[in-house]
């Protein structure tokens, strides 16, 4: 193990992880105790149970860190979170030849909406992850899923943005600052989702 002189940490020491968790847990115990929050998590849950319980799938997009997430989402579904069950279908919309072959193509800003025009069906679920409710290319998403007749939950931040008026379901993250702890709280709330289906899906056999 690499040894750090005791100098060296002493002198370069930059207190910023005690106020990052700090603020992290400031948001976190604000949403333990909203009600309309945690309701709007488990309703989640019963969502996308209900939508694979029929066999329909769901479909998750964001840009960036929200993309992370919706690829984590989409893996812990398809694959496994805690415990050995049957996979779900769960695809983020994340390939990157898909994607840059549709950006070179159509625009950026269609590179979910042409995937969902493809994939999306009558009843399946588009999950869109944006801290600011503002990326343009997923308001296409949703805009290209709502003609598919698809159902839309949002995961958004600050003021939900646009995407808050044009979703079904929103879980928005009560925070107005930088979107790390947005993104924070939104991975901690797809961990609790997936908890939820599971749950659900397993009581029903699925």
């Amino acid at each position: 193990m690499l040894k750090i002189p005791l100098n060296f940490r002493i002198m370069n020491k930059i207190p910023t992880a005690l106020s990052h968790l700090k603020e992290t847990f400031s948001i976190l115990t604000k949403v333990i105790y909203d009600e309309s929050f945690l309701d709007a998590v488990d309703l989640t849950s019963s969502i996308l149970a209900a939508a694979i319980e029929k066999g329909n799938k769901i479909l998750a997009c964001g840009n960036g860190g929200s993309m992370c997430d919706a690829m984590h989402f989409a893996e812990e579904l398809s694959g496994r979170y805690r415990e050995d069950r049957p996979a779900y279908p769960a695809i983020a919309l994340s390939d990157p030849s898909v994607m840059t072959c549709i950006g070179n193509d159509y625009g950026f800003e269609n590179v979910f909406a042409r995937q969902i025009e493809a994939l999306g069906k009558d009843k399946d679920v588009l999950l869109a992850i944006s801290t600011s409710g503002n990326s343009p290319n997923v308001l296409k998403a949703v805009e290209s899923a709502k003609k598919c007749g698809m159902i839309v939950i949002a995961m958004t931040g600050k003021d939900g943005g646009e995407l808050a008026k044009v979703c079904d379901h929103e879980i928005r993250v009560p925070w107005d600052g930088y979107s790390d702890r947005i993104q924070e709280l939104h991975i901690m709330c797809i961990h609790s989702i997936i908890s939820g289906v599971e749950s659900q899906l397993k009581a029903k056999g699925v």
